[in-house]
């Protein structure tokens, strides 16, 4: 493995840690529940780190960023026309 793959490895892990965190440590304290379009936004950030490693093509990686990035503009314009 070169040093690109390991670091992208141990992204994928980290994430993985948070959200492990996120979903099962904090079920006693009243928070937020993560909206679907949150999660969408999260998958696609996921997609994007992991076809970085398979695929090994920057512009699919950073259209999906884009993509969540879009995605997490639109989940906050929603929530603030709610509130």
């Amino acid at each position: 493995m070169n040093p690109s793959q390991i670091y992208i490895a141990l992204t994928i892990v980290v994430l993985f840690v948070v959200f492990i965190l996120v979903f099962f440590v904090n079920k006693s304290k009243k928070a937020k529940k993560l909206t679907p379009l949150a999660a969408l936004a999260f998958g696609f950030v996921m997609a994007g780190i992991i076809s970085t490693s398979i695929i090994d093509s920057r512009l699919i990686s950073y259209g999906l960023y884009a993509a969540a990035v879009n995605i997490s503009i639109i989940d906050i314009l929603i929530r603030r026309k709610i509130k």
